[in-house]
């Protein structure tokens, strides 16, 4: 019979920073000398969760579509790429200062563009200026002009700057797409929200080239997709929303962007943006490289630059709010129990293998089980402290099924599987277990 217990969602972003210390998904960078502000590195399970955000992207994206291919373009760019595609003129937020602390801050993130955020004074804060975003460093032994190279802000650029290798070379034609997923860098002016705005991060971003006459279309249906593939992966689809950008908000390149937005313990914030890029980046490069990128379609006779439908996600935002959405505490008892219901595909371990004593006798059975599902999955081993202490680390790191080995199973044959979310055990042969996993676990 099913446990009974109450449900206590997160409260606040603090439990989600402490989870992520305490068992290893993310700590802050240069710890040890005393932090690199809102840069962060991701330890044995969150390094194995954004590997699993990653995959999951590029399955749903790449592997199960016969229209979309994958590349993996150059961090560095010279200026001619970012100045052909607006980045360099373009690409800045309006910076202010305050006179008085010397704090800076985005003028259209301040509640009152008259008061100080830092110190609360009043009238101290300057007039906004242009600040570009861009990483600039050099390339080869010398600094100055002609050695200056940018880290992509974004991933786009390499994905346009190849149509026409690809085109030929993958033999596609529109509509099509090149997706990518790296790094990319942005000199923001007030990073925050734990992993959610930092200057360093991970993008997963499609460029999807279409008949101009179909751009709306596509449009729809990549907003209507990338929402599902959040509730597929377990988001609650009222944790999630779509809103269109106002004209005020629209990129220099964009006809229309709609964000899916996902509700923050901050309020509602961007989770992935889904622009119309029209064909700007296209004749943009053709322009300033004199190549040209363009299709001509044999069947109509007809030469035409495509539109692009960019659906724009972050693999650190994503699994953060996968986290937020997945955290809860729930009272069994006198107990609190702490668990991440993350979706199997996400979940850092598949599954973890608990002999129930460390002694000599259980341990070759328990470790041939682990090898032989280690061969599938992810598999967690852990034969320390009691066997509740040890189910409980690993429902709060988010492991959705325990197999555990006992003296039982040295004459029987079987192991108890236990289940995350409901808690439920049941007594499986050895010999059935790799196909129970994979029923319970659905891959």
């Amino acid at each position: 019979m099913p446990l009974a217990f109450t449900v206590m969602p997160a409260a606040d972003l603090e439990q989600i920073v402490n989870l992520c210390k305490r068992r290893g998904f993310v700590y802050p960078s240069a710890e040890i000398y005393g932090g690199f502000r809102s840069s962060y590195d991701y330890g044995p399970l969150g390094s194995l969760m954004l590997r699993n955000v990653r995959e999951s992207w590029v399955r749903t994206m790449v592997q199960k579509r016969d229209d979309v291919v994958l590349i993996d373009a150059a961090i560095l760019g010279p200026p001619q790429v970012f100045e052909a595609s607006g980045h360099l003129a373009n690409f800045s937020d309006p910076l202010v200062d305050c006179k008085k602390c010397k704090q800076r801050f985005r003028e259209d993130h301040l509640e009152n563009p008259a008061v100080c955020p830092g110190c609360g004074s009043e009238g101290t804060l300057t007039e906004a200026r242009a600040f570009n975003l861009m990483f600039k460093t050099f390339a080869g032994p010398v600094e100055g002009s002609g050695a200056e190279v940018y880290l992509r802000p974004e991933t786009a650029q390499g994905m346009f700057v190849n149509f026409t290798n690809v085109l030929q070379t993958s033999r596609k034609k529109p509509p099509f797409g090149i997706a990518q997923v790296g790094k990319s860098f942005r000199n923001e002016i007030t990073p925050g929200n734990f992993i959610f705005r930092t200057r360093e991060f991970e993008q997963m971003e499609l460029e999807f080239f279409v008949p101009p006459a179909e751009g709306p279309k596509w449009y729809e249906y990549w907003c209507n997709a990338r929402m599902q593939w959040y509730v597929d992966l377990g988001i609650p689809a009222d944790m999630l929303r779509l809103r269109a950008h106002d004209a005020d908000e629209l990129s220099h390149y964009s006809a229309g962007t709609a964000d899916v937005e996902f509700a923050y313990p901050w309020g509602w914030g961007e989770l992935e943006g889904i622009a119309q890029r029209t064909n700007f980046d296209l004749n943009q490069h053709a322009t300033h490289s004199g190549q040209k990128l363009d299709y001509f379609d044999q069947s109509t006779n007809e030469r035409y630059v495509p539109f692009v439908i960019e659906p724009a996600a972050g693999v650190n935002r994503a699994m953060a709010a996968f986290l937020l959405a997945a955290y809860e505490e729930q009272q069994v008892g006198d107990e609190v129990r702490t668990v991440l219901h993350l979706h199997p595909r996400l979940a850092p371990y598949k599954v973890a293998v608990l002999p129930l004593s460390k002694k000599d006798t259980l341990t070759p059975l328990a470790r041939s089980i682990f090898e032989s599902l280690g061969e599938r999955y992810m598999v967690d081993y852990d034969d320390t402290q009691s066997i509740g202490k040890r189910y409980r680390r690993q429902d709060e790191i988010g492991t959705p099924l325990c197999v555990t080995v006992d003296f039982d199973s040295l004459e029987d044959g079987a192991v108890t599987i236990r289940e995350r979310d409901s808690m439920e055990q049941v007594r499986i042969p050895i010999a059935d277990l790799e196909s129970e996993i994979r029923s319970r676990l659905g891959f």
